[in-house]
């Protein structure tokens, strides 16, 4: 007879294995694979958690707290992001992590149920280097952890009848938080006199600023987004523009990614990640922008 308990279900597998066997061949590519899967498996049970299988290269672990699961998964990212025998033509190897919280039946020593299918498929959902979990984890975190992390979109899962909301855990925000007592104050100050003041986007005619009083706008098809923009190929929160140490920053959270295209004709495409917007050009949400569309929106960098 199963046992119903409620837990944080986690798979994390390492990305591009097959690759992986043809760049460094069958006996070293599968002992990278297996110290990959001893590193998650060290992570999970220092944090607590429960390996209930390893397939490949991929481990399903369980967690009694969201908090628990979420410090296995950052732990995980960074050992296997700085260990120094996995790289492959010099790069590091990548995993990808998904997690949620929710009802299982435990029996012979495995897990059954809806929540493991929907864990499963926050892994799907993740790229290298990501942990993607559900809102039933973020809800369960603590402060600390809940103030590092960002929804990146709203999506549709097999089987399931509504949307589920799709979080990142940035697990390099204390490293990179970190680094910022390192500069010097005046190369701060010189970078605050180069970088411009404002951030002018042009839709459909209308001007919508953003400077030190207005630091950010969110956009994206739903109307709670501060610039609401609709089309077939744009998420519900597709981006935000943010203010941030006097750079003005382009956060791509969307399925199809955001395009941008300078005024000397440079094109940039960014999907789930950052980039920084210089000078004046064109923005595209899920498309390339065009000149004369009324999806594109223009920007412009000003002193």
């Amino acid at each position: 007879m199963g046992k119903d308990i409620e837990l944080a279900i986690m798979f994390a597998d390492v990305v591009g294995s097959t690759r992986i066997y043809e760049v460094m061949g069958d006996l070293r590519a599968r002992d990278m694979v297996l110290t990959c899967v001893e590193i998650m498996r060290a992570a999970t049970e220092q944090h607590h958690g429960t390996v209930i299988k390893t397939i490949g290269d991929e481990i399903m672990a369980t967690f009694p707290t969201a908090n628990d699961a979420v410090n296995a998964a950052s732990r995980m990212q960074h050992d296997i992001r700085t260990h120094a025998g996995l790289k492959v033509d010099g790069q590091p190897i990548a995993i990808r992590i998904g997690g949620h919280f929710g009802p299982v039946v435990l029996e012979n020593r495995d897990i059954f149920g809806a929540a493991v299918h929907t864990a499963n498929r926050m892994t799907s959902q993740a790229k290298a280097g990501q942990i993607i979990v559900t809102s039933a984890i973020v809800e369960r975190l603590a402060p600390e952890w809940r103030s590092a992390v960002r929804q990146i979109d709203v999506a549709m899962l097999k089987g399931k009848s509504g949307e589920e909301e799709l979080y990142e855990v940035l697990w390099q925000k204390e490293d990179a938080t970190s680094m910022l007592p390192a500069i010097a104050l005046g190369a701060v100050g010189r970078e605050k006199m180069q970088q411009p003041r404002r951030l002018r986007l042009r839709f459909q005619g209308k001007d919508v600023v953003l400077d030190e009083s207005r630091p950010s706008i969110s956009i994206g098809r739903a109307e709670e987004n501060d610039l609401v923009i609709k089309g077939n190929l744009i998420s519900r929160l597709h981006a935000r523009i943010e203010l941030n140490r006097n750079k003005f920053l382009l956060v791509d959270q969307s399925t199809n990614g955001t395009f941008v295209m300078t005024r000397e004709g440079e094109e940039a495409f960014v999907r789930r990640d950052t980039m920084q917007l210089k000078g004046e050009g064109m923005i595209g949400f899920g498309r390339v922008p065009e000149s004369g569309s009324s999806l594109t929106v223009r920007y412009i960098c000003e002193e």
